[in-house]
């Protein structure tokens, strides 16, 4: 099946490159300092539209529930409530049915689409962490952090524990805990887009940069290290996989000339998932995606010419998730050559010196205090939020 990528980033009008003057490098160093001054001044709160709604789900309650309850309300993720101890349990996503679904089919006897099935559907949340742990693969941490703490700290901790997502837990009087809303890279990424007008001056390419994961030197395990592909002829279960395996959430889909022809994710295992049909995880990607929903946004492509300020200025207009990173003559021929998610970007704009190490990285529910942070200092460790 031919499949058209949707979209490609362009970096004009976003003003010709000058990555060797000093001008450009000094302009483009005010640019962090403006985004970094916002992230600082701001609280992870503010970042929230006036009017929202949170959808937390009981650990108790059975997988296809829970997935209809996510599917239903449009998200891909939601916080946990433990009702035994009235407290926050962690986070479900779509990476835990990927994990489930490896599980069961890796490790069922007397294998059955129907008895495996019925069992990954009769699964309670509560025991997601059981799964992981038979597979070997990381526990997600158990964090999250005041609403009210600036919105710096909150982009330190989903840098440097590796999460896509961090829970706002407010503490009453009592010492209740109240789950406000999540926190999300693409919001913290999309605030600064829309409230930082310096990001204009963002104009380096995104390659010279090092925003990214660019292929290398061929293996013989795999001609594009270090990322993972799959062909049209792969099957949906080897992509899962992958995406158990190695922590990834999609999968470019390339020809046999590396020209990206789709993109293979998560959310679209889960929808077989919530409809039982468990047969078609045996499919190819290509019999897989004709049976994707019509309302797939595409692939969203750029070149490593493109810069920092074109790829903001596309986040501040659409949902964006990751971006697959193309070469070509101007990109025409779309042959892959890399991979940008959005925690690269996040992790270029806070700064690598200035995250804490993941060892010292607690969970952090208590309201922020009155004096000043040591992580208002760029390289200081700071509070471990």
């Amino acid at each position: 099946m031919e499949t058209r990528i949707n979209r490609k980033l362009s970096s004009r009008g976003g003003g010709r490159q000058r990555a060797n003057s000093r001008v450009s490098l000094e302009t483009h160093e005010a640019a962090l300092k403006a985004i970094r001054a916002f992230l600082k001044g701001r609280t992870s709160y503010d970042v929230f539209p006036v009017s929202f709604r949170t959808i937390v789900l009981d650990n108790k309650l059975e997988i296809k529930k829970a997935l209809n309850a996510l599917l239903t309300n449009s998200v891909v993720s939601a916080p946990l409530w433990n009702g035994d101890t009235a407290r926050f349990a962690g986070m479900f996503t779509v990476q835990d049915i990927i994990h489930l679904i490896q599980y069961y089919y890796l490790h069922y006897q007397n294998f059955s689409y129907d008895t495996v099935g019925h069992d990954v559907e009769q699964f309670r949340l509560e025991s997601l962490r059981e799964i992981e742990r038979d597979l070997g693969v990381p526990t997600p941490p158990l964090i999250s952090i005041h609403p009210m703490k600036p919105l710096w700290d909150a982009c330190q901790l989903l840098i440097s524990t590796h999460a896509r997502r961090l829970p706002l837990l407010d503490i009453q009087p009592t010492g209740e805990e109240v789950i406000l809303s999540v926190l999300t890279q693409y919001r913290a990424l999309k605030a600064i887009a829309t409230n930082v007008k310096e990001i204009v001056h963002l104009q380096m390419s995104l390659k010279n940069l090092g925003i990214g994961t660019y292929r290398k030197e061929p293996t013989s395990e795999n001609p594009y290290f270090p990322i993972a592909t799959a062909t049209m002829k792969t099957t949906v279960f080897d992509v899962v996989h992958m995406f158990s395996n190695l922590g990834i959430s999609a999968v470019p889909i390339v020809d046999d000339e590396g020209i990206v022809v789709n993109l293979y994710e998560t959310v679209d295992v889960i929808t077989l998932v919530r409809l039982g049909v468990y047969q078609h995880l045996d499919l190819t990607i290509e019999e897989a995606l004709e049976r994707r929903p019509q309302d797939f946004p595409g692939v969203i492509t750029c070149t490593g010419k493109d810069t920092l300020y074109s790829l903001l200025k596309l986040i501040r207009l659409r949902r964006v998730h990751r971006l697959v990173v193309i070469e070509g003559e101007e990109g025409r021929k779309g042959r892959l050559a890399g991979i940008i998610t959005l925690s690269d970007i996040l992790r270029y704009v806070i700064g690598t010196e200035s995250i804490p190490q993941p060892t010292a990285v607690q969970s952090h529910t208590s309201a922020p205090s009155t004096s000043t942070s040591t992580a208002d200092t760029p390289g200081s460790a700071g509070p471990s939020s």
